[in-house]
C-alpha cells in the first residue's frame, strides 16, 4: 500500500470559527488496536452514543470495518477507576469485559459471522482487566481487583470461577506470556508509589498444571538485579522477543530507555542509552510503546515532547549504542498503542495537521495508511500550529509549552488560553486537537504548558512536582503566560486558565495564589487536596503522598495549598463543570467551591450532568461545556 489518508470524504471546510459540535459531538476516540492472525481490531469509544465503547474489526487491510459487540455492549473495564485493557484475542477466541455486568465474555470469530457473546464469569463486585490468552491452556489470564488487592487469575474459557495464581502486595499488571508457553513476566508496584514513581518487574514458570511457580522480583525498585537500580526506577511494558529474551523500559537511567533481560543468565542489556523516553504513565491498562513482529523490534521514543516511530537495531554491532535507533518515515509525531505481527504495524497516530487514526505500516517497503475516524473540518492553512515554548519557570528551570497562535496572528491585544494538563502526571502532545482549534479559530491564542512535573522529559522533570504540586505547576503556567506577554503575543488583561482533574486544581490553585489570570474554568476539578486524600480511590488514595505530603501528617501544607481554603483570593470569573456520578472528585468539593466564590460576590457558573463521572463522555454534554465555556470568558472579557 502506498502513504495515503484513509478516511470518509472530507466535509465543507471550516474556514470561519469552528463550531463546537465538529470539535466533541461525534468523533470516536480509537483505543487498544491489536493485529491478530491477520485481523486488525481496535475499540471505538463514540461520543454520540453516550461514550459507549465497542469493538470493531477489519480484514484484509482496506477493506470496510466490521462492528462485532453492536447494541447495548459496552466494552470498559473499572479496574482502579481508570479501566484499560478491555479485551484479548488469540486465534478465533476474543474475549472482553463488558460494562453492563462487569463480567468476562467470550466472542468465537471462526466463520463468516461471529457468535453471540456467552457470558465466562458471574456478575459480582470484581472488577477484570488487562488479560491474555493463554491458548495451550484454553484460558484467560489477567487482572481481578477484588478486596482491595489485585490478583493475577485464571479463568477458563469453557466459563468458571477465576482461579487465583498470585496475589499482589497491592497492584499488578501487564501481564506478558512468553511465546512458548512456559513463562508470565508482570509488573507490581504498592502504594504509597504509584506505577510511575517505583514499581517492579516480576517473573515466574508456568507449571504443568498451569500453575506459577519461583514467582520474583529480577528488576525495578528493590530488586537490585544486574543494570537495574535498587532504589527509585520504574518499569514498562514487559515485552517478549524470544522465550528466554524480554525487553523492558526501565527508568532506572533517568529515561524510560529500552533494556533486554536475557533469562537464563538473569544479564540486562541496555538497547538505546538515549536521552529519551520510551514509556508513559501508567494511567489505564492496554498502553503500548514497543512492539514485536517476530523478527524486530518497533518504539515510539518521546523527545522534547515530540514522538518519533522507529526500528531498534538489536544486532550485536549497534545494540546499546545510539546507532540502534533507526527512525521511520512516516510523518506521524503523536503515537501510542503499538501493536504489530509479520511485518505490519498498527498504531494510533496523529500530527499537528491530521486527526488522529489508526496507522497501519508495512516494514519493510515502509508505505502506510492513516485513517482518521473523521476528515479534519479545517483548511490545512487554516490549522494553528503549535510553536515549542521554553521559558524560565519555578526556580528559574527552563520549561516547556506548546504555544498555539490565533487564525488571526498573536499581537499584544490578543486574548490567551492557558491549559493545564490532567494528571498531574501526564504531557500536553501535539497532535491535532481540535479543541484547542475550537479557541485559536475565533482568536485565541493557546498555551498548553507541560510544567514540571510532565512526562516526555525524563524522570528528573517529572520529579520537580514532587511535594510541589499546587506551587511548580501554578508557577509554570503563570511564567509561560508572562513569557508570550512580554513577547508582544498576548494581552495581559485577557488571560483565562482552564484544566479538568488535576488540571482544574491546577487551575483554581492559580487564580488563588497569582494575579496573572482574569478567568477560570474547572472541569470536576480538584479544589479541596485534603478531601481528595481522604476519600480518593484506591489507585490514588495515596498519590498525594508524593504530590504534597503523607496525610494526615502534612495537614498544614494540604491546607496552605487548598483553592477551597483560600477562595476569598480569588478575585475573577469561574465557571465550574461537575458529573454527578464523579468518585474521584465527589460532586460536593464543586458545589462548596462554587459557594464559597458565589458567597463574596465572584461571578460564578455551575453546570452538573447526570449519569456523568470523572471525564464526560457523552458528545452532547462535551459540545455544552465547550460552547459555555467560550460563551463565559467572551462575555467576562467583552470581546
Amino acid at each position: 500500500m502506498k502513504p495515503s489518508l484513509g478516511g470518509p470524504a472530507r466535509p465543507n471546510l471550516e474556514q470561519g470559527p469552528l463550531a463546537a459540535s465538529l470539535v466533541e459531538g461525534c468523533i470516536p476516540t480509537i483505543k487498544e488496536p491489536k493485529l491478530r492472525g491477520g485481523r486488525l481490531l481496535w475499540l471505538e469509544q463514540r461520543p454520540q452514543e453516550q461514550g459507549r465503547t465497542t469493538l470493531m474489526r477489519r480484514e484484509p487491510a482496506g477493506s470496510l470495518a466490521r462492528e462485532l459487540t453492536p447494541g447495548h455492549w459496552n466494552l470498559r473495564s473499572r479496574v482502579h477507576g481508570y479501566g484499560g485493557g478491555v479485551y484479548a484475542l488469540a486465534n478465533d477466541t476474543l474475549v472482553f469485559v463488558d460494562d453492563g455486568d462487569r463480567c468476562l465474555w467470550q466472542l468465537q470469530l471462526a466463520g463468516a459471522a461471529p457468535s453471540q457473546p456467552s457470558r465466562l464469569t458471574s456478575p459480582t463486585d470484581r472488577a477484570f482487566a488487562d488479560g491474555l490468552i493463554d491458548s495451550r491452556r484454553q484460558r484467560w489470564l489477567g487482572v481481578m481487583e477484588a478486596g482491595g488487592r489485585d490478583q493475577l487469575v485464571a479463568v477458563p474459557l469453557a466459563g468458571g470461577e477465576p482461579e487465583l495464581l498470585h496475589l499482589a502486595a497491592d497492584f499488578c499488571g501487564y501481564a506478558a506470556l512468553s511465546p512458548d508457553g512456559g513463562q508470565l513476566a508482570w509488573v507490581e508496584w504498592h502504594q504509597p508509589w504509584m506505577p510511575w514513581q517505583r514499581s517492579q518487574l516480576w517473573l515466574a514458570r508456568i507449571t504443568a498444571a498451569g500453575a506459577l511457580e519461583d514467582a520474583r522480583p529480577v528488576a525495578g525498585s528493590g530488586a537490585g538485579s544486574g543494570a537495574e537500580s535498587p532504589l527509585a526506577s520504574s518499569i514498562f511494558q514487559p515485552l517478549w522477543i524470544s522465550p528466554t529474551e524480554l525487553v523492558v523500559a526501565s527508568d532506572a537511567t533517568g529515561w524510560w530507555n529500552l533494556q533486554r533481560l536475557e533469562i537464563g543468565t538473569g544479564s540486562w542489556q541496555p538497547l538505546l542509552p538515549l536521552e529519551a523516553e520510551f514509556a508513559m504513565p501508567q494511567w489505564v491498562y492496554g498502553m503500548a510503546t514497543t512492539a514485536w513482529d517476530g523478527e524486530q523490534l518497533i518504539a515510539a521514543a518521546c523527545t522534547g515532547g515530540v514522538w518519533q516511530l522507529g526500528r531498534v537495531d538489536l544486532a550485536a554491532g549497534r545494540v546499546g549504542t545510539p546507532e540502534a535507533w533507526q527512525p521511520l518515515g512516516v510523518p506521524f509525531d503523536d503515537l501510542a498503542a503499538l501493536c504489530a505481527e509479520a511485518g505490519q504495524l498498527v498504531a494510533v497516530a496523529s500530527s499537528p495537521t491530521i486527526p488522529e487514526g489508526l496507522l497501519e505500516l508495512e516494514l519493510a517497503s515502509g508505505s502506510w495508511r492513516h485513517t482518521p475516524m473523521a476528515p479534519c473540518p479545517l483548511a490545512l492553512e487554516a490549522i494553528s500550529r503549535p510553536e515549542p515554548l521554553w521559558f524560565a519557570g519555578h526556580g528559574g528551570q527552563q520549561s516547556h509549552a506548546w504555544f498555539y497562535p490565533p487564525a488571526t496572528g498573536a499581537c499584544a491585544s490578543s486574548p490567551l488560553l492557558v491549559k493545564g494538563h490532567s494528571g498531574p502526571t501526564g504531557m500536553a502532545r501535539r497532535g491535532l486537537n481540535l479543541g484547542i482549534q475550537f479557541w485559536t479559530s475565533r482568536g485565541w491564542g493557546v498555551l498548553d504548558v507541560n510544567y514540571g512535573g510532565s512526562t516526555g522529559f525524563g524522570r528528573a522533570y517529572r520529579e520537580r512536582l514532587d511535594s510541589q504540586w499546587g506551587v511548580v505547576d501554578v508557577a509554570d503556567c503563570a511564567a509561560a503566560a508572562q513569557a508570550l506577554v512580554a513577547a508582544g503575543k498576548a494581552s495581559d488583561a485577557r488571560i483565562a486558565i482552564e484544566g479538568g482533574s488535576a488540571g482544574g486544581f491546577t487551575a483554581l490553585a492559580a487564580l488563588c495564589f497569582t494575579d496573572v489570570f482574569r478567568a477560570g474554568a474547572s472541569r470536576y476539578g480538584v479544589s479541596d487536596p485534603s478531601a481528595l486524600a481522604s476519600e480518593s480511590h484506591r489507585f490514588e488514595a495515596r498519590y498525594l503522598d508524593g504530590l504534597i505530603g503523607p496525610w494526615p501528617q502534612a495537614r498544614p501544607t494540604y491546607e496552605a495549598r487548598s483553592p477551597l481554603a483560600h477562595a476569598g483570593q480569588i478575585h475573577c470569573p469561574v465557571i465550574f463543570f461537575q458529573g454527578l456520578d464523579d468518585q474521584v472528585v465527589p460532586p460536593a468539593q464543586t458545589e462548596r467551591m462554587a459557594l464559597a466564590l458565589q458567597t463574596q460576590g465572584i461571578p460564578v457558573e455551575v453546570h452538573l450532568f447526570a449519569n456523568e463521572g470523572h471525564g464526560f463522555r457523552s458528545g452532547a454534554v462535551r459540545i455544552e461545556v465547550l460552547e459555555a465555556t467560550e460563551a463565559f470568558f467572551r462575555r467576562h472579557f467583552q470581546l
